[in-house]
């Protein structure tokens, strides 16, 4: 069975037995008839991916891996805040009239700041550092910039990473405020994942484990049935992640240099609807 559905399995039961509901309380995500969107959650949720042993993509339900990574590329990449630079319609509801979503996620990974050596953006640092100076332990990203947080769409979930070299292997640590398990769980996994070896080709390493920590881990209240009839199939093996062998540029790198071997999910007829 793949790990990713494991991890899925083992945390969805967690939230489902021993979580607590915040029914009681004013929350801020709607659905879109206004009702209150209300979650049952875990608190300090730590997952481990060794992405040595497979890609941890799930498939107790199809995650859209082709979307995912262009998502991925347009932040960290193409390090955009325009929605016309992304071929999905998944960051439409948070767009302002101008098309963008404020200074979030790829915005803050585009702004340079000054270093002894240089001027850099985060991306541009992280790889630096990666060539040159691997035994360093300030390899850090973040896009929660509290001084933007007023003109941002949507306040960053998955904020920060922090990378971390152990002889030949690149391995990361991803830290993520808010998941919601139902829609954007394997999505966040899966895209790091693919960023964790993006890095390490391009430095010449091997990728190695990235490590989830999760504040607030929750399942919202109209995902619950969803959620439960999910958990009562059976895991399918996991699928093989190719890259193309002939890109080591991080910039180079396309949605079809990544392709899945083997990907074969089990279907989900019900529609998600997705709080705003």
């Amino acid at each position: 069975m793949s790990y990713a559905d494991d991890i899925f399995i083992q945390t969805c039961r967690t939230i489902l037995d021993s979580g607590t509901y915040d029914t009681d309380l004013p929350v801020r995500p709607r659905w879109a008839d206004g009702t209150p969107a209300h979650t049952v959650k875990t608190f300090g949720v730590v997952n481990r991916y060794d992405l040595r042993r497979e890609f941890p993509i799930m498939t107790l339900r199809r995650t859209y891996f082709k979307s995912c990574v262009d998502e991925l590329l347009w932040i960290w990449q193409k390090k955009s805040n325009q929605i016309a630079h992304l071929s999905s319609h998944v960051w439409d509801a948070w767009a302002d009239e101008n098309g963008t979503i404020g200074k979030a996620y790829g915005y803050q990974l585009s702004v340079k700041h000054h270093y002894s050596d240089g001027d850099f953006d985060q991306v541009d640092r992280v790889l630096k550092d990666l060539r040159e100076n691997p035994a360093s332990r300030r390899m850090v990203t973040s896009l929660f910039n509290h001084a933007d947080l007023h003109q941002m769409g949507l306040y960053p979930c998955a904020w920060s990473m922090t990378f971390n070299v152990t002889g030949h292997t690149l391995n990361a640590v991803l830290n993520q405020r808010s998941q919601d398990m139902l829609t954007a769980s394997n999505w966040n996994v899966c895209q790091y994942a693919v960023l964790l070896h993006m890095m390490a080709r391009s430095a010449g390493l091997e990728a190695g484990e990235l490590l989830h920590v999760i504040a607030d881990c929750h399942i919202y209240d109209r995902h619950v049935p969803i959620v439960e009839k999910l958990l009562t199939l059976e895991p399918r093996p996991a699928p093989r992640l190719l890259i193309n062998p002939d890109k080591t540029d991080f910039y180079a790198f396309t949605p079809e240099d990544f392709q899945l071997e083997g990907y074969d999910p089990h279907p989900l007829s019900e529609k998600i609807e997705v709080a705003i």
